[in-house]
Order: C-alpha cells, then sequence, then structure tokens
C-alpha cells in the first residue's frame, strides 16, 4: 500500500519507488484485502506479484523504508549490503510517533485503518523526499 500511495504524488526527481518483501517464498498477486481497500481509495493495481528483496536492491543511494522496527532489524541482519542510515522506519522517517501496525491476517477494517494511517505517512514522506531534492 505504501509503495502505491507514495507513487500518487508528484516528485521534484525520478524515483524508483517499487515494493519487496523481506521473506517471499514464491511471487504472489496482491492481497484481497490490501486491493479491495486500494480500489476504494481510487488506486488500481494490474497484473501485481510480490517480489523478494535481494542484495542487489541495495546501493548508496538506495532508501528502504519499512513499517515496523521489527523488519528494519530483519533486513540488517539478512542483507550484507544493507546501509544502517539507508534503511528506516516509515514512522520514525517522518516524524510520527507510533509505528504503523501491519494488518496482515486481520479484517478489512484493520486494512482500512492500515491504509489511512498509511496515507498521512506517506504524505509526510514524500513531502520529505521533495524537500531533500531541493
Amino acid at each position: 500500500m505504501a509503495a502505491e500511495l507514495l507513487k500518487e504524488y508528484t516528485m521534484k526527481q525520478p524515483i524508483d519507488i517499487q515494493a519487496r518483501g523481506i521473506v517471499v517464498l514464491f511471487p504472489e498477486p496482491l492481497n484481497q484485502k490490501t486491493e479491495a481497500v486500494l480500489i476504494s481509495n481510487g488506486i488500481t493495481l494490474e497484473n501485481y506479484m510480490s517480489s523478494q528483496l535481494e542484495e542487489e536492491d541495495f546501493a548508496l543511494d538506495t532508501l528502504i523504508v519499512v513499517m515496523e522496527n521489527g523488519d528494519k532489524q530483519k533486513i540488517l541482519d539478512l542483507f550484507e549490503n544493507a546501509i544502517p542510515e539507508n534503511v528506516q522506519v516509515l514512522t520514525e522517517l517522518v516524524g510520527d510517533e507510533l509505528e504503523i501496525m501491519n494488518p496482515y491476517g486481520g479484517t478489512l477494517q484493520s486494512y482500512g485503518i492500515c491504509y489511512e494511517t498509511l496515507s498521512k505517512s506517506v504524505k509526510k514522506l514524500a513531502a520529505l523526499l521533495n524537500k531533500s531534492e531541493d
């Protein structure tokens, strides 16, 4: 959801926005609850398939944004190319107080709440990225 929300913003510089999973055993289509929430908010994804975060995804100019501190730590533990300063928890990066809880396995309502919370933080992220490019 976060990647698709960020794609909705006009960025001052071209940014390659991608969604990756920490543990993707095989490519899967978009979660049905995520898709329903996105569609209800005017965002449509066609032919989406999940993909694994890989060592080659890390570069000096790559910012990895995660939802929870546990995800950040997993990435730093699993990927030797991960640069600690470039792996950030979204809410910490934008100055929000609480982490955004992963709705995976929850109700459709929990996915909707996640979307609403994410949209506020992603708006701040877009502004931060545009400001840093000045």
